[in-house]
């Protein structure tokens, strides 16, 4: 199912996208345990409440929901009514990716504390009326015994679907491949290091294997895909038709490399030791691969590539890697690079319009200029260790189309201080921008992997 869309790379750009929450599991589903805490002598929400009639409400408002959850196993749906009885659950547990914990009635503390010992990821859902227990809530999630522990207090049942978040990031990360076309030598000790923090690979493709590729892919189909890239353009400006059939012809061929390795991301080192040794430059394929669900990152940056993984994980969308410049005067940062998505909502959503243009600072090679949407919520993030994420949020106000910088650019005014931004700046210049205010989905993973979150325009 999460590999159906590479095997659809030349369809038309409006074509619905994969009906997937979040891509590149290779087959297998998100784990969780669903577990209903309702003690039966609860006095609220009434001593007089139908525990199974309550849970089966539950149960209708998640198969309602059967999109979002389309990538999610429920290993076992178990009303609880005692610590005894987690205590007899804890096989069922040992293997799942996180626990969805909804509070029914009162008296569940107990059993939460029970639950909280099989050391996995635990959401509590707890509605209004379900009990006093959210009265002891943050102070047991910020505990040793609540280091795994985060709640949601909400009448809102499509917080459901937002509660398994993070267990996806989690399930997806360890899963995540990523394919690095380099002749570099790998750093092995930050491979090792994401490895042992989020289960992800890294694997070093040589330019031989791209080149052979490449060349077993049918010229037809790369026509076709040249020209349905053409079509949707709403100009094209500088690369000739040549050009845009070999960035097309590769990136058929990356497609085909990531099926046969079992990818979940490509980069390429395009200004690195790859740089004029393949027949066209990446840019393009690298934007089919976000379109598709998957994730293309640019001059094999593996902080990037492990932060768009998360990202896309998380949100379902693309993120977009940039290389900022800062503007006081507007307390905003731009941020331009000449790779982008065209469907930055992620692969069912709508292409944005878009100019084929050449690499600005290259003045060669062939790129989607896209338009990105004006007064966009987004969230700009780096992840550059294991141990730290950095991040911002802002709003789009303005979607500059200069002859400066790279093609693809959004100007956006920072929530907090664009001072002190700068002054905090470190690790490099690349980050990650995903639309939406997703700080919410990214503290709860932070949370359940111990990564610290720093805000860096406060």
């Amino acid at each position: 199912m999460c590999f159906g869309a590479s095997r659809a790379f030349a369809r038309s750009a409006e074509a619905p996208g994969p009906a997937l929450v979040s891509p590149g599991c290779r087959g297998t589903k998100v784990r969780v345990a669903k577990i209903y805490m309702g003690p039966s002598k609860g006095l609220w929400p009434t001593p007089t409440l139908d525990l199974r009639a309550e849970a089966q409400r539950y149960e209708r408002e998640i198969a309602r929901m059967e999109k979002e959850f389309a990538d999610v196993q429920f290993v076992c749906s178990e009303m609880v009514a005692s610590p005894d009885q987690v205590k007899g659950l804890k096989d069922k547990l040992a293997d799942v990716d996180g626990i969805l914990a909804i509070h029914l009635s009162m008296g569940a503390a107990p059993i939460l504390t029970e639950l909280l010992t099989a050391g996995k990821p635990t959401m509590v859902f707890a509605a209004p009326y379900s009990g006093h227990e959210w009265t002891g809530f943050g102070a047991l999630r910020n505990t040793k015994q609540g280091a795994l522990l985060d709640c949601m207090l909400t009448s809102d049942v499509n917080q459901l679907a937002v509660a398994v978040r993070p267990f996806r990031a989690i399930h997806h990360m360890r899963e995540a491949r990523i394919l690095n076309v380099t002749s570099r030598n790998l750093n092995e000790s930050y491979l090792k290091a994401i490895k042992d923090k989020f289960g992800t690979d890294v694997k070093k493709i040589e330019r031989q294997q791209v080149l052979d590729t490449y060349n077993s892919i049918p010229d037809g189909d790369a026509k076709a895909e040249t020209r349905r890239l053409m079509r949707g353009a709403t100009k094209i400006v500088e690369p000739k038709e040549d050009e845009i059939f070999r960035s097309c012809k590769l990136a058929l061929a990356f497609q085909k490399i990531t099926d046969a390795e079992k990818g979940t991301a490509f980069t390429v080192d395009c200004y690195g030791t790859m740089y004029r040794q393949l027949p066209a430059f990446p840019c393009i394929g690298l934007t089919r691969f976000d379109d598709l669900g998957l994730s293309g990152v640019c001059e094999s940056d593996l902080n990037c590539s492990v932060t768009a993984v998360l990202l896309q994980s998380l949100t379902g969308r693309p993120a977009f890697v940039s290389d900022p410049t800062v503007d006081e005067s507007t307390k905003s940062i731009i941020l331009a690079h000449c790779r982008c998505a065209t469907k930055m909502d992620g692969p069912e959503g709508k292409a944005a319009p878009y100019k084929l243009r050449t690499i600005m600072e290259r003045q060669e090679g062939a790129v989607a200029q896209v338009e990105m949407r004006l007064g966009q919520k987004v969230t700009q993030v780096i992840l550059p260790a294991t141990d730290q994420l950095f991040y911002f949020t802002g709003d789009v106000i303005e979607v500059p189309d200069v002859e400066r910088g790279c093609r693809s650019k959004i100007n956006v005014r920072v929530d907090g201080s664009i001072e002190n931004l700068w002054h905090n700046w470190s690790r490099g210049l690349h980050r990650q921008t995903v639309y939406g205010d997703v700080t919410k989905d990214i503290e709860r993973f932070c949370k359940f992997k111990e990564i610290k979150m720093i805000n860096e325009a406060a």
